[in-house]
């Protein structure tokens, strides 16, 4: 896999976030004589976690599984903000020369795989320049929303609104909230973020949420993990807090799943310690849907309950009837004054960055397509996509997919294959949706991202335990087709072995 043109990779990798800088790794790690580019559309490395920049961005779930399991995390805190993530992505890139391969400002519009030469050629755009690259793998590492546009229902009046309205995926540099009255619209992450972290500054902030969340308040440290930290080497530390806080994470889950009435009452009683005992928890606090049907909102020390406590914030629950001038107007009459509106309302999911894919020019839409394994798709060659858990930290599942599709790599190098996808063959399978949550930005992206079925290998599982297990054991060859092109003049193919196929033949071994 080489060849003389310089826009030519063996690994086109696109996006340089968590997902990305773990792909590359992974990628050189298994294949060292495999040559990888990263575009990235973004001037900077970081993903997320550059693009969010609103008061007190944090991560919500803990930062050593968020980390690399290559590159211990050696600060204490448990929920790190958002400029450390980001930073520590950038230290990483530096140490593994992976900020060498990265290319910014590169924003892929289109990506085209030709069968007749098992090349992919990805079209992307810098400014007002075309970029194009050739490449035998590429590998979408761009995460599953989109980054130049936030969800933003239709409130009525919201233009005849006379203060600010921001939305928190374009936060203002220069936006002063000091003293003002704030609402903020919405109940999740974000919102739970933003709220104490301003509480201090405004003269009110109001958290005005349609229907309530379950919150989960965690310690931002604890004893155990500055205790390890402090007595061990840093990668045994790491890697043994890795395993605590993600088979802690995991054992809470599935708690909440199989006993959802047992732990509505634990976050419900965590709630009325930390609340004032006069606070209408039930209102505010009681969600109609079980635990765990959607996401849990992580506290760190209860730091939204605090300011609560305090007097710093308020919490509404209503729906909006309309946006008056100077502030909204609620369904039940009430009225909201407001110099600020926060439009923490949620994400708008895609597959693949936005970018059109075809194979022989013709395109396919992303839920038409069934889900691999979680990170390959149905009759695509020379393909993989990067998304993380929905019930876990994103990191444990996009490390275990860049191990997998570094191994087949290395599967297919020494074989002399050069075209890999996996197959039904045809079957018709049942389908479900790729993420089993039921939150309005889950809801809202239905067909727009590939789909899982209820077998093997098209089941996708949100069980870091089973995957950590299959990822071991699974069949490479599972319902997999392999095969290779004869060499053309300016690409070669990787060096040939004694059981590489020739060339038009195909190796199609279906699970």
């Amino acid at each position: 896999m080489s060849s003389k043109d310089p826009q030519y990779t063996d690994v086109l990798i696109v996006g340089a976030g968590l997902s990305g800088i773990d792909a590359a790794y992974r990628i050189r790690e298994r294949n060292p004589q495999l040559r990888y580019t990263i575009v990235e559309q973004r001037e900077r490395i970081g993903g997320t976690w550059d693009l969010f920049r609103y008061p007190g961005v944090r991560s919500d779930s803990d930062i050593f599984t968020l980390s690399f399991p290559f590159r211990p995390w050696r600060k204490t805190r448990t929920i790190a903000e958002g400029d450390e993530i980001r930073e520590y992505l950038e230290d990483t890139a530096r140490e593994f020369g992976i900020d060498k391969n990265i290319r910014f400002g590169i924003r892929v519009e289109s990506a085209d795989f030709d069968t007749t030469t098992d090349l992919w050629t990805v079209v992307g755009r810098s400014g007002d320049e075309e970029r194009v690259f050739t490449a035998r793998f590429l590998y979408v590492c761009s995460g599953y929303y989109r980054y130049d546009e936030g969800y933003l229902p239709d409130f009525p009046g919201l233009e005849n609104f006379t203060g600010q309205v921001v939305h928190p995926q374009f936060w203002p540099e220069d936006l002063d909230y000091k003293g003002k009255k704030v609402v903020v619209i919405g109940s999740g992450a974000t919102a739970v973020t933003l709220i104490p972290s301003m509480a201090d500054d405004v003269e009110k902030i109001t958290m005005l949420q349609r229907s309530p969340t379950y919150m989960m308040a965690l310690p931002e440290s604890d004893i155990m993990t500055k205790a390890m930290l402090k007595l061990l080497p840093p990668t045994l530390a790491h890697k043994l807090l890795r395993i605590r806080n993600a088979l802690g994470t995991f054992a809470f889950y599935l708690y909440c799943r199989l006993f959802p009435k047992l732990s509505r009452k634990t976050l419900r009683g965590i709630a009325k310690v930390m609340l004032p005992s006069d606070f209408p928890v039930d209102t505010h606090f009681k969600p109609s849907y079980a635990p765990w049907d959607q996401r849990l909102c992580v506290i760190p020390d209860g730091d939204l309950y605090t300011a609560i406590s305090k007097g710093k914030a308020d919490v509404v629950t209503d729906t909006i009837d309309h946006v008056a001038k100077n502030g909204i107007v609620l369904a039940s009459g009430q009225k909201l004054d407001a110099d600020i509106i926060v439009t923490a309302t949620g994400l708008q999911l895609v597959a693949f960055g936005g970018a059109s894919i075809s194979v022989d020019g013709v395109e396919f839409k992303p839920g038409d397509k069934y889900a691999y394994r979680g990170y390959m798709l149905n009759d695509v060659p020379n393909m993989a996509w990067s998304v993380g858990y929905t019930n876990a930290s994103w990191t444990l599942r996009v490390d275990l997919t860049s191990q997998a599709v570094a191994k087949l790599l290395a599967y297919m190098g020494e074989r002399g294959y050069t075209h890999a996808y996996p197959t039904a063959n045809g079957a018709q399978m049942p389908h479900h949706a790729l993420m089993e949550l039921s939150s309005g930005y889950v809801q809202r992206a239905e067909g727009a991202l590939p789909k899982a079925s209820d077998r093997n290998p098209w089941l996708v599982r949100h069980n870091l335990v089973l995957d950590a297990i299959d990822a071991r054991r699974y069949d490479l060859t599972e319902a997999m087709v392999f095969g290779t092109v004869a060499k053309t003049e300016n690409v070669a193919t990787t060096p040939k072995s004694e059981n590489v196929a020739k060339s038009g033949d195909t190796e199609a071994l279906a699970g």
